[in-house]
């Protein structure tokens, strides 16, 4: 669930860590050679790669970095209890609609029930 919640995860992708090394050009060849095959098959790595890569101060991009990852997590957090919330109220209507089918079957019966069968 921490995956979802981070920036720069990826099902298949490479830890941050190694984002950053690539960023800050301390990463070795083979790194380079990772971080860079990422970026070719996910696009969004190679935007988020080249986005970052605009900052000059190191510091800086981890700040950003922290606080996208905290405004994903805002964001995700009001997703699920709108999801939640909407769930609830649909689940209301669906029991509301049974108990009103339920009712307009009794009363069919008790209908048909009794035109067959008079009170004498």
């Amino acid at each position: 669930m921490s995956d979802l919640k981070n920036i720069l995860s990826n099902s298949n992708s490479i830890d941050e860590q190694l984002f950053q090394k690539y960023l800050a050009g301390t990463a070795s060849a083979e790194e380079r050679f990772l971080v860079e095959n990422q970026m070719a098959e996910d696009l969004m790595v190679n935007e988020a790669i080249e986005g970052l890569q605009n900052f000059k101060d190191p510091q800086l991009t981890q700040a950003y970095v922290t606080q996208l990852n905290s405004q994903l997590q805002k964001q995700i957090g009001k997703r699920k209890k709108r999801q939640i919330n909407r769930q609830i109220k649909e689940q209301s209507w669906t029991i509301i609609a049974i108990i009103v089918v339920l009712t307009i079957s009794l009363l069919a019966y008790f209908t048909i029930h009794l035109l067959h069968h008079p009170l004498h």
